[in-house]
């Protein structure tokens, strides 16, 4: 007959039907000597990245999932390195904030400096690679995050499919904003399922506030968590069956 505290221990330790812990890699995106964009306001995105991807970890070990946070030192220059250090997680996601073509930068003064921005584009974009192992995977989550953010208030931008204004990449779900992108080094690369995902353009200068704002952070990555969770969930399902 068990106790009443083995009982309640029990109970404690049973994970909710449907919820299934997982790994997963958080990949600050770029590296202190090569920090990627540069916003509207002079801060390079590596700090940017380094942020939501703390946030994203966050959310996610308060699931009760495993995390890696893979890059935030900033010392990690290698990039065909950080997809192996992800070996044995369920999915790899690389954090980044997104610029423009610069023929769309033009420049103005903030704080005495003169700065390039563009108000044209918003928005977020989500990207896998048709090289990865784990395609089926890699896109389902990426889905599932482009739509839990569209849930949220967060729209996808249409800038990166524009063959025209952007860079002509292929739409692998147009209404979540996934793109396919084959040829990224910490996609095509990985073991596991992989997607790349720029949360918001910060050569905008409204967008870049948004993306500097700790609220606007947690949101995004509450979205990003529980579309993880999900998609993850039904992976999981799906291969029990």
């Amino acid at each position: 007959m068990p106790t009443l505290r083995g009982a309640l221990l029990l109970v404690l330790w049973v994970a909710p039907a449907g919820v299934v812990a997982a790994g997963i890699a958080i990949d600050v995106g770029h590296y202190l000597a090569e920090p990627g964009a540069i916003s509207a306001r002079g801060v390079p995105e590596f700090e940017f990245n380094r942020d939501l991807a703390r946030e994203i970890e966050r959310a996610l070990r308060n699931k009760g999932h495993e995390t890696k946070l893979i890059g935030e030192d900033g010392l990690a220059d290698d990039l065909g390195r950080r997809p192996r250090e992800a070996q044995g997680m369920d999915l790899f996601i690389s954090v980044h904030h997104d610029s423009v073509r610069p023929r769309y930068l033009a420049t103005w003064t903030h704080e005495g400096a003169e700065r390039q921005y563009s108000d044209m584009f918003s928005g977020f974009s989500l990207f896998v690679s048709r090289r990865n192992g784990h395609l089926k995977r890699s896109l389902g989550c990426a889905s599932a995050i482009g739509a839990e953010l569209r849930r949220a208030g967060f729209r996808p931008s249409l800038y990166h499919a524009d063959p025209v204004l952007g860079e002509n990449r292929p739409f692998a779900d147009r209404e979540n904003g996934v793109h396919y992108f084959d040829n990224l080094a910490v996609l095509k690369g990985a073991d596991t399922p992989a997607l790349l995902f720029e949360a918001g353009v910060i050569v905008n200068r409204d967008e870049e506030l948004r993306m500097r704002d700790p609220v606007t952070r947690k949101s995004i990555a509450g979205s990003v968590a529980s579309a993880v969770e999900a998609c993850l969930s039904r992976s999981a399902d799906a291969a029990s069956r």
